[in-house]
């Protein structure tokens, strides 16, 4: 108060005239209204660092989509487990190397003579690593179509088998650092050039009426030689529920353990298949033999046999061209699908690829880890500085940037984000992938401010041992921030008062 007061004494001093009033206005100082991004900094700072969080650790990076100035930071340098917004680096690199457009093509080839619509010999299927050829997205049956070709070809019979030729691809089928635990799981099928079904089936289970009555298990689709051992019960109607799945390395037998309540709804389980490649080959014959086409022998593997057949000169009898790339990128993005991504990843050559290419975008090589394509790993490890960068340069670069945008799900609307955000300002302004393995949490993407601004974030939490529930709020928290953010100061309140665990409707 001196100064205000010494002040006051000079001008007393100096006007020695006739009484007037002076009006006093008191110094403002630039930090005593604090610009738009500066209160933006203090909300995101109040959510992430409660003292809720003392023991977890997030990694926050938030970016105008064409800048190279942070809006906000937080740990964005340190190396994190993303989970599945590691596909975001498989998405971004597969298109990079592929290309928007490109089509994996699946062939039916025969070495073997022709005669009188006899294939005196084994027919073989020719895989390149076509994710698309599923039960679950293509209702009217990809090898089916196939199977017809055969037919529609004038072969009505099969002398031979049904050889499934993967050898495009390693066979490596899980990736580095999948646990054990996750192996019976569809989630954490193996992967081959020849991929059906995702290398998964559908368990559809069945309660019992009353408690005691056994419990059903419907297994779809055809063609697939995994044994169930079935050990099921029926529970009270008023019981809990608790399933789990148990399959060793190597075995066709996966065990199913639990209770169901009595009379609850039918429900599905995915279970991977041991060899994908057998698998797909099983499947084909069948579909040969429903389309009319005789098949005398066995599917198998090609690596089955100790000398493997030339088949340099084949006939090709029937060929699949696969949706295009952006097609199945945004199938992988919409549902987090593992299996998509682990063929994308070996069909752009492995994990040198990857880093040769995020090498020239200039993403620094000591900011990530690539164990695998899916995120599933606990391998990997990114930090939300190399993601905001990748993120930033498919937006940039007009031949990414349309599809890109496109292939993420939409908060409140579709695919992983269809029930986040929704009736908050953030719905349909967010595009982002999530990621999810045990104690890790991860969002990153694009989202559209108040006044129309594109920011990049990556939100990445590790290390916590409290609900999802309570990472996920307080990263919609911010995300809710971010969208009511605007640079002039009159519209970005609205979002201040959001914070970790306040209601989303």
């Amino acid at each position: 108060m001196r100064p205000t007061v010494v002040l006051l004494a000079a001008l007393a001093v100096v006007d020695c005239g006739a009484p007037k009033s002076v009006t006093v206005v008191p110094a403002v100082t630039a930090a005593a209204v604090p610009t738009p991004a500066l209160r933006l900094r203090n909300d995101l700072s109040a959510i992430f660092t409660t003292a809720q969080f003392e023991r977890s650790f997030w990694s926050v990076l938030i970016r105008p989509a064409g800048s190279a100035d942070d809006l906000y930071a937080l740990n964005a340098g340190k190396l994190m487990m993303p989970g599945s917004a590691m596909k975001i680096v498989t998405a971004a690199t597969s298109a990079e190397r592929l290309g928007w457009n490109h089509r994996f093509e699946t062939r039916v080839v025969t070495a073997g003579p022709v005669e009188a619509g006899i294939v005196r010999g084994d027919v073989a299927i020719i895989g390149s690593g076509d994710p698309g050829i599923s039960e679950r997205s293509d209702h009217l049956g990809a090898l089916r179509s196939l199977a017809r070709q055969v037919r529609e070809a004038g072969i009505t019979r099969i002398e031979g088998g049904i050889i499934g030729h993967d050898d495009l691809f390693d066979d490596k089928g899980l990736g580095d650092g999948w646990t054990l635990d996750n192996l019976p799981y569809g989630y954490s099928a193996p992967v081959s050039a020849l991929m059906y079904n995702e290398g998964s089936i559908d368990l559809v289970i069945r309660a019992g009426a009353v408690e005691g009555d056994p419990v059903a298990i419907e297994v779809r689709p055809d063609g697939s030689d995994l044994q169930v051992d079935n050990r099921l019960v029926t529970v009270a109607e008023t019981g809990t529920g608790a399933l789990t799945l148990h399959r060793l390395p190597g075995s066709s037998r996966v065990t199913v353990h639990g209770q169901i309540p009595a009379k609850a709804a039918p429900f599905v389980r995915t279970a991977s298949v041991d060899n994908p490649t057998r698998f797909f080959a099983s499947a084909f014959r069948h579909a040969l033999i429903r389309e009319g086409v005789e098949v005398i022998g066995e599917a198998v593997d090609i690596d089955d046999f100790i000398s493997k057949p030339d088949l340099g000169q084949a006939r090709t009898i029937a060929t699949r061209q696969s949706a295009p790339l952006s097609d199945l990128s945004r199938s992988m993005m919409s549902v987090s699908q593992n299996q998509h991504a682990e063929l994308l990843l070996k069909a752009i050559g492995g994990r040198r690829t990857v880093q040769d290419i995020l090498n020239g975008w200039a993403v620094s090589g000591d900011s990530f880890i690539v164990a695998d394509g899916s995120g599933l790993s606990r391998y990997n490890y990114i930090t939300s500085e190399a993601l905001v960068l990748i993120l930033q340069r498919m937006r940039a670069d007009p031949a990414h940037a349309p599809t890109f945008l496109q292939i993420l799900p939409v908060a409140g609307r579709d695919g992983t984000l269809s029930s986040r955000l929704k009736g908050t300002p953030a719905e349909g302004r967010v595009r982002a992938k999530t990621g999810t393995v045990d104690n890790v949490r991860a969002i990153a993407g694009y989202v559209e401010t108040a006044d129309g601004e594109t920011l990049v974030f990556s939100i990445i939490a590790n290390n916590f041992n409290m609900p999802n529930t309570l990472i996920d709020a307080a990263a919609d928290a911010a995300l809710v921030r971010l969208a009511t953010f605007a640079r002039q100061s009159q519209n970005d309140d609205a979002g201040a008062a959001v914070r970790p665990g306040s209601p989303q409707r």
